[in-house]
């Protein structure tokens, strides 16, 4: 399991982690499987996890006060899940986080991630870059929430995580880009025909 976290802080620093350095990285983590439909936080409760998924898939969602889902965030492969404020700041979550499939994954704390900056280079710059890439990912997703027609909304969905497509029911999709299950699929079925 370590070996894809391993791989990736290469890949996102453009350097070769040092071995004595990955055991301090390796350390921070603990090895964890979740399955289908397990929780990793709930709302209302600390997200007390930061993980690295090394199998499966997660989603990030609220339930309002109708009952509807609304998923800001989904997390596959080599991507990180957290609630990022509530794990930040030690505040309730209003979000829930769960598995939508079996996930392996590697959970750390917020101790840890903050001593592993200060004891790891490596670390502490792949987390700038991911903060960068977080920054720009949500920059882009509001940008498209407030100004992007349904089509292209699901275009940019296509062009940017074409995994989500094939990995995700057509209604959580509706739900992550803020349009009704009806929409969605009208949208898809316009895309097809051109």
């Amino acid at each position: 399991m370590y070996q894809a976290l391993r791989t990736f802080i290469d890949g996102k620093t453009g350097l070769k982690i040092p071995d004595e350095e990955f055991k301090i990285v390796e350390a921070a983590f603990t090895p964890r499987m979740i399955k289908k439909k397990q929780f990793l936080s709930h709302e209302g409760s600390v997200c007390q996890h930061m993980v690295f998924i090394v199998k499966g898939a997660m989603r990030q969602y609220t339930i309002d006060d109708r009952g509807v889902e609304h998923i800001v965030r989904f997390a596959i492969e080599n991507w990180w899940m957290s609630d990022r404020e509530s794990f930040s700041m030690l505040t309730p979550s209003i979000y829930n986080i769960d598995a939508l499939e079996d996930c392996e994954i590697l959970a750390t704390t917020k101790e840890k991630i903050t001593n592993l900056k200060d004891q790891s280079l490596h670390f502490l710059k792949m987390a700038h870059v991911l903060d960068e890439n977080h920054y720009i990912a949500n920059q882009n997703r509001i940008q498209a929430n407030i100004s992007f027609t349904a089509e292209e909304k699901f275009q940019q969905l296509m062009k940017t995580y074409p995994e989500f497509i094939r990995r995700f029911p057509q209604n959580m999709l509706a739900s992550y880009l803020g349009l009704s299950p009806e929409t969605l699929s009208r949208v898809r079925k316009q895309m097809l025909l051109k």
